[in-house]
């Protein structure tokens, strides 16, 4: 629910800006939307392009990347936006961030495998 709220919130605002929006949250790419700017003159082409990963919280509060995410990120550069919408319980409040890498991210290190040595195994009897 909270990040649905979020899509439709950062999704509300790249239409109202006049952008293009697609969705590719199923896609597993690194970003969540494709917003693009129709040129002025021809309204099929297009002027610029955000690639956009959609954070949604309940209130305030951290914000994580995948490694995938992250690493999208750092590939696309000023072409990576994060749109971050805290308060989705209540008022949205969207923050966008162009390339948020650059932002000292830290790393979050998951537990891939327990180990146990031999003199443990051994004396566990």
């Amino acid at each position: 629910e909270i990040e649905r709220i979020a899509v439709e919130v950062a999704t509300r605002n790249e239409e109202e800006r006049g952008w293009v929006v697609e969705s590719v949250e199923d896609e597993n790419r690194g970003f969540d939307l494709i917003s693009r700017r129709p040129h002025p003159e021809d309204p099929k082409t297009f002027i610029e392009v955000r690639f956009i990963e959609v954070k949604g919280r309940a209130g305030v509060g951290v914000v994580a990347l995948s490694e995938n995410e992250y690493r999208t990120a750092e590939r696309l550069k000023n072409d990576y936006w994060l749109y971050a919408v805290f308060n989705c319980g209540g008022t949205p409040e969207l923050h966008t961030v162009q390339n948020p890498v650059r932002l000292g991210w830290q790393a979050v290190m998951a537990v891939e495998h327990y180990r146990l040595g031999p003199d443990a195994v051994k004396g566990g009897g």
